[in-house]
């Protein structure tokens, strides 16, 4: 059974970097679109950015320019490369493989926690 580890989480202050990971354990990575959500407290789960096999990108608009998502697929990896950090980018962020109106993973992994605050 496929799973998803994201990983890369943490404190940072407001402008700094953080780059996050998701490891896909499997061979379907390399066929379908993948996406990094998130969801602050309190908060519905939102998109952030996802990418298809070839790596056509769609990024939320708040994060443009900040964010830049990107794959390996040599490894089974998706990244998420956050810059410019502001404190309203604080929340848990999940990988996901998005289907339609579903996701492929019904059942979300635990996510990792992003932290921006001085």
């Amino acid at each position: 059974q496929v799973q998803l580890v994201e990983s890369g989480g943490g404190l940072v202050q407001p402008g700094g970097s953080l780059r996050l990971s998701c490891a896909a354990a499997g061979s379907i990575f390399r066929t379908y679109d993948m996406g990094w959500y998130r969801q602050a407290p309190g908060k519905q789960r939102e998109m952030v950015a996802i990418i298809a096999p070839g790596g056509t990108t769609n990024i939320k608009d708040s994060v443009k320019g900040r964010f830049t998502i990107s794959r390996d697929n040599s490894k089974n990896t998706v990244y998420l490369q956050m810059n410019s950090l502001k404190p309203e980018d604080t929340a848990v962020y999940y990988c996901n493989v998005p289907l339609g109106t579903g996701f492929l993973f019904s059942s979300w992994g635990q996510g990792t926690q992003v932290t921006v605050s001085s």
